[in-house]
């Protein structure tokens, strides 16, 4: 099935030469914002979803690896840790270093954790666990917290090593080129 826009860049723009080692993300929420931002799937543009009902923002820039599709029917979401907020719409060349399993409202929510290559800041970054543990834990109390005066359940499950973002990227991208690229 051919995807219905295809000018969307969820669709034209590749997800990298390395994908699951390196990858492309497309940035629609810079860190510290508290606009939720996000694709709109026929026009390619960014609409704004909603304004966070919380008194939280962002911890993290906030995209998606175009050209995967997850469980959800999305491209999959990641959060790139950097020392400063990225334009919406850029394009960052990441690498992961962890996943973030969350269960929102009863499904599953995968977030991968990536950092910028190049980012003389996180580079040095592999694994999820080297990460200081006060950033572990503002990443886990965001998604605990921002839904919450929505009256919506979202719970984070786990945070795991790079070895499973780089699986779940990997079937992401197998099964967006099984439905979109396919016959």
């Amino acid at each position: 099935m051919k995807p219905e826009n295809a000018n969307n860049p969820w669709h034209r723009v590749e997800p990298g030469e390395d994908v699951p080692k390196r990858f492309n993300v497309i940035i629609e929420i810079p860190m510290g914002s508290s606009n939720k931002y996000e694709l709109d799937k026929k026009s390619g543009l960014l609409k704004l979803d909603r304004v966070l009902y919380s008194a939280v923002h962002y911890p993290a820039n906030y995209g998606f690896i175009p050209q995967t599709l997850s469980e959800d029917g999305d491209p999959v979401d990641v959060l790139v840790l950097s020392s400063s907020p990225v334009v919406p719409l850029t394009l960052v060349m990441a690498r992961p270093i962890g996943l973030i399993r969350i269960n929102d409202q009863r499904q599953a929510d995968d977030k991968v954790l990536a950092v910028p290559v190049g980012d003389p800041e996180f580079d040095s970054y592999q694994q999820v666990e080297e990460l200081p543990p006060h950033k572990l834990a503002v990443l886990r109390r965001f998604f605990e917290d921002y839904k919450a005066l929505e009256a919506k359940e979202v719970v984070v499950e786990d945070i795991l090593p790079a070895e499973a973002a780089l699986r779940v990227v990997e079937k992401c991208v197998a099964d967006y080129r099984k439905q979109f690229l396919a016959g």
